[in-house]
This record gives structure tokens, sequence and C-alpha cells, in this order.
């Protein structure tokens, strides 16, 4: 089926957020007396952050809960959102998708006000319909929801769009949500849900003519 739309992932797809996001994890923590400093980068990579808040709760005090603990790590965030970046070659990629008429539109498992903060520090809102926040939805990547609920805001069946993830976790979202799935970045596995895997943002406008 000929794709209308694009649903791009945002952490790690489209800024190079992945660093920022892990300092706030260790500094947000560390205001609370708990040091995460020994948990690599990678390991809550696509993860939202109720199953990080999680999977760290056995090493946090007894009496934090969940909402004083994401706010540190937000604020941190934010206020360094300055150190953000684009992934290499990837505005370009947009605008290719922009002369195509595709549509674009974001799914990510972050919070409202980081998908906002990222969105703001790439300038990238005049090339988006919307974005979906984990805060959109019931449930969150790896559930196919966040897809289904772009597709359903664009009124364009799942089919008619094409995803680009970072993340196995936004991957198998995607795929179970019945479009087509690019891997930026991914190591090829054969059982993943991925129809493409690319390295380079410059390899993108092929994929899509693919599929145009």
């Amino acid at each position: 089926m000929t794709i209308k739309a694009i649903a791009w992932d945002i952490d790690g797809t489209l800024v190079d957020s992945e660093p920022l996001h892990h300092k706030a994890l260790l500094a947000g923590t560390a205001h609370f007396g708990t040091d995460l400093s020994d948990i690599p980068e990678e390991r809550f990579r696509g993860v939202h952050m109720d199953a990080v808040f999680e999977a760290v709760k056995p090493r946090l005090p007894a009496d934090l809960s969940f909402e004083p603990w994401i706010e540190r790590i937000r604020d941190h965030y934010i206020a360094h959102a300055g150190e953000l970046r684009p992934i290499t070659g990837v505005l370009q990629a947009m605008d290719a998708a922009m002369e195509y008429g595709l549509l674009q539109v974001c799914v990510s498992n972050s919070g409202r006000n980081i998908v906002d903060t990222n969105i703001a520090a790439l300038g990238i809102a005049d090339k988006l319909r919307f974005s979906i926040s984990i805060n959109d939805v019931l449930h969150g990547k790896p559930d196919p929801e966040p897809y289904l609920a772009a597709a359903e805001r664009l009124r364009l069946a799942p089919a008619q769009m094409i995803a680009i993830e970072d993340s196995l976790t936004g991957a198998i979202s995607a795929h179970a949500a019945g479009m087509k799935v690019v891997g930026y970045g991914l190591a090829e596995q054969p059982r993943n849900p991925i129809d493409h895997y690319l390295d380079n943002y410059a390899e993108l406008p092929a994929i899509l003519r693919a599929h145009m």
C-alpha cells in the first residue's frame, strides 16, 4: 500500500537525546541520595519512565514516589535542553519527505513536556502535524496504541504509514500497529520486526520512494 505519512520516534531517532536523558536520570535520582552511575546509558533506551522507575525502585528510598522523582529528572532535562542536537542528516530527510508530500508526526514514549522540549530544540514544529506522547495514551511502546493513535488522528490506515525507530521497543510497537518500520542504527536480526535498516539518513529518501 502507498504510504501517506511518516511517524518519527524522537529520542535517538530525531534528536541525540539519550546522553542527556541518562544525565538527567542520574542527576534527578542523586537528589534523593541514590547513585545510579553503574547503569549503562543504553539500559533504558526506548523505555518509558514508569518502567524505569519500577526497575530502579529497589535502590530508591522506600518512601519516594514516582511524581517527585520524575519531576527532578524532567527539570534537569529541560534546563539542559541547549545540549540537544539533531541526528546527522535528519532535518534534510524531513525536508525531503515534505517535498514528497508526506505528512509527518512524532510518536514518543516520553512525557508531553519532554516531547515539546525536544521539538522546540530542533525547530521542527512547522514540519509536523502533531505529536503523540506517553500522556496521550493508556499504554506506551511496545504496545501498538501510540502508533494506532497517530494513524487514527491522521485518518489513515496504519499500512499507509511508515515508522522510523531506533529501538526494538518502538519497532515492535509500530509493527504491531500494522506499519512498515525503518530501523535507524539497529543491528539486523532475523526476527526483528523491521522492514528496512539504515545508518545514514541520506538513505531514507530512496526507501520512501519505494513505498510511494
